[in-house]
């Protein structure tokens, strides 16, 4: 079996997540990077073999002999260039989310559909373990039919990550609670079963300011720097910074269950927590695949019982993201070879988008509940049938 011959569109943060195709002799290989940035064809080269293509052109990139592709790229420039990768006939490995807008969202989506592309997308917790053994114990009526969901987001490093560049600026991801809800919200509709239909949101800066702006040496140095604390203290951020660091929004989902996301951007912690409420039970994970990462599982009546009436312990997992990154690898390769279904969904990317969209202006509107837009039928029979 030859190997896939592999390119990477932005090789930046998120350039770790290729390295998982690169496997010379099993299977795939990677052969060739577009990025504006010539610093980044440096470490292409160096971590890949000095004969990969390296280029600042996306023309000359889409010539190549691709047999897929990854978008690595920031966000704002997801919709632009997977569709280039899609008009070029080139299957798409996409990083979430989506797009930025859910128009753009069903641009990628038609065009997949009416190229007969074939368009994967990067939602790599849908392979995190603690996720998938909750997907597993919920399908199996464990805690009986799902009727409400939480999803509780401390995001621990959100001035050092979203307030420092780009993603404080809505021209460049609309909200936060699109760029980093993105993740939660198609979480919470896989566990779920259904997507949302209507959201509400409220949410402001309350702690992040652009006085906080100005120059400062890079605070990255190789690992999170614990001792930028408090948030106020913080220096160096965007000073055109004009998206909330704390968000809330409560959805009602296509099958009726009521489900909420809350993000903090100015917790001391980092972790997410989802909680899923049955007819006959309630589900809950501790840990996001850290060494201790449980699943608790309550199906008797109790006062207080924190420990629950099961418990489900993760042993650890290697590769990024707690396993997820290699895992999500495979998948799309494998999805390049022979088609098929995926756990992944790009219908599912968009909603995930959508609503996040919609909790940005239902929020930015002084709450007014707004509609999330379904998908066209047509375009949702390719992708289930692909």
């Amino acid at each position: 079996m030859a190997d896939l011959a592999i390119g990477v569109i932005g090789y930046g943060l998120r350039g770790s997540l290729a390295r998982h195709a690169h496997r010379p002799g099993e299977g795939s290989r990677l052969v060739a990077v577009y990025d504006p940035d010539v610093a980044a064809h440096q470490r292409f080269r160096e971590a890949f073999g000095s004969d990969v293509a390296a280029t600042t052109d996306l023309d000359e990139f889409l010539k190549l002999d691709l047999d897929a592709a990854f978008v690595l790229s920031p966000d704002f420039l997801h919709e632009e260039h997977a569709l280039a990768l899609l008009d070029a006939g080139i299957p798409v490995y996409l990083e979430k989310p989506m797009a930025i807008t859910t128009e753009g969202c069903d641009r990628l989506l038609r065009a997949a559909q009416q190229k007969g592309g074939r368009l994967y997308l990067g939602h790599n917790m849908r392979h995190m373990p603690f996720v998938r053994e909750m997907k597993k114990l919920i399908d199996s009526g464990a805690i009986g039919e799902p009727k409400v969901a939480w999803c509780r987001h401390f995001v621990g490093n959100g001035g050092d990550f979203y307030f420092g560049d780009w993603h404080a600026e809505r021209k460049y991801g609309t909200s936060l609670l699109l760029q980093k809800g993105a993740h939660d919200l198609d979480v919470l509709h896989w566990l779920c079963g259904s997507y949302a239909s209507e959201v509400t949101a409220m949410g402001d800066r309350m702690v992040y300011s652009a006085d906080q702006g100005g120059e400062e040496d890079p605070w990255w140095q190789g690992e999170r720097n614990l001792k930028r604390w408090p948030p106020k203290s913080l220096t160096g951020l965007n000073p055109k910074m004009d998206v909330e660091d704390v968000s809330m929004m409560t959805m009602r989902l296509q099958n009726g269950i009521l489900a909420s996301y809350e993000q903090c951007h100015f917790t001391p912690d980092y972790w997410r927590n989802y909680t899923i409420i049955g007819t006959e039970g309630r589900i809950e994970n501790f840990g996001n695949g850290e060494p201790g990462t449980v699943i608790r599982l309550w199906n008797q009546r109790h006062d207080y019982a924190a420990q629950g009436d099961h418990e489900v312990s993760l042993g650890e997992e290697t590769g990024g993201h707690g396993g997820a990154d290699p895992r999500i690898v495979a998948e799309f390769l494998r999805y390049v070879r022979e088609g098929g279904q995926t756990d992944t969904s790009p219908v599912a990317a968009r909603y995930a988008v959508a609503a996040g969209c919609a909790g940005a202006e239902s929020l930015r509107s002084g709450s007014r509940p707004v509609r999330v837009p379904e998908v066209d039928p047509q375009v949702t029979a390719y992708f289930d049938q692909a």
